[in-house]
């Protein structure tokens, strides 16, 4: 296969930063999209010029770290993550346009690279169980229900990629801090602080800049874990009850 490739090219948060256009001969349909990158790299670096700075870390679609915009889409033309999407996806000769995620709360790095600690930061505030356990228990000795447990999973599965906010319109972070918020609510673990969870992260999440939700889906039709905005739903429920019962009110 030939390509085009029209990479964003930035060296760091304050530059102006612009596309820059690099034909690629002989990538193989059964390369991965980073394997592609990695070619032209090799390219790159025996001609002595910079090659593109790209995030990857597991190449096995767990980690969430290949975060690129592909022909305008998180991940590219599949719902996967972009170490998953393979270059049979596209046609010989085709023109293939890569930005990084595009969000106030992901300043540009380097080139791809963006910046996800606003996550960490959300996660920090609250998205944990800071109590004493003490040993630990039987597995059976705290009864949780199926359809609680496999909601719980089904929010835990998130993997932080940010692709959700590189598809909203509004550069939103609610599917990824309900997700997180919901895995801790739903299960007897999370209880003791559940109402101080919810307002603390949400806040952090504002704090952060990202923006509001308007309920267009493009997050959950973008994630690559399938993520359900159903835990959006559960979160506003959980910051309402937890605004209302607040000291402060």
């Amino acid at each position: 296969m030939k390509l085009t490739l029209k990479i964003w090219r930035q060296k760091n948060a304050s530059d102006k930063g612009g596309f820059a256009t690099y034909p690629v001969s002989d990538v193989s349909k059964d390369m991965s999209f980073l394997e592609m990158l990695d070619v032209l790299n090799e390219e790159l670096s025996e001609k002595g010029e910079d090659p593109v700075h790209f995030d990857h870390d597991c190449r096995e679609g767990i980690c969430g770290t290949c975060s690129l915009v592909i022909n305008g889409k998180p991940h590219g033309p599949l719902q996967t993550t972009t170490c998953q999407l393979h270059m049979r996806s596209f046609e010989d000769g085709q023109s293939i346009t890569i930005e990084p995620w595009r969000a106030k709360a992901f300043p540009v790095v380097k080139d791809l690279v963006v910046d996800r600690y606003a996550f960490d930061r959300i996660i920090q505030a609250g998205g944990y169980v800071n109590i004493n356990t003490g040993g630990v228990p039987d597995a059976n000795e705290i009864p949780v229900s199926k359809t609680i447990a496999e909601l719980a999973m089904d929010a835990a599965q998130c993997i932080g990629c940010g692709a959700c906010v590189a598809a909203c319109k509004n550069a939103s972070a609610m599917l990824f801090t309900s997700a997180k918020v919901s895995q801790l609510a739903l299960l007897p673990q999370g209880q003791v602080e559940r109402k101080t969870r919810v307002e603390k992260m949400v806040a952090q999440m504002d704090a952060e800049g990202f923006g509001a939700c308007t309920n267009t889906g493009a997050c959950e039709a973008e994630c690559p874990k399938g993520i359900s905005i159903t835990n959006i739903a559960r979160m506003n429920r959980e910051y309402f009850s937890a605004s209302m019962t607040s000291e402060n009110v």
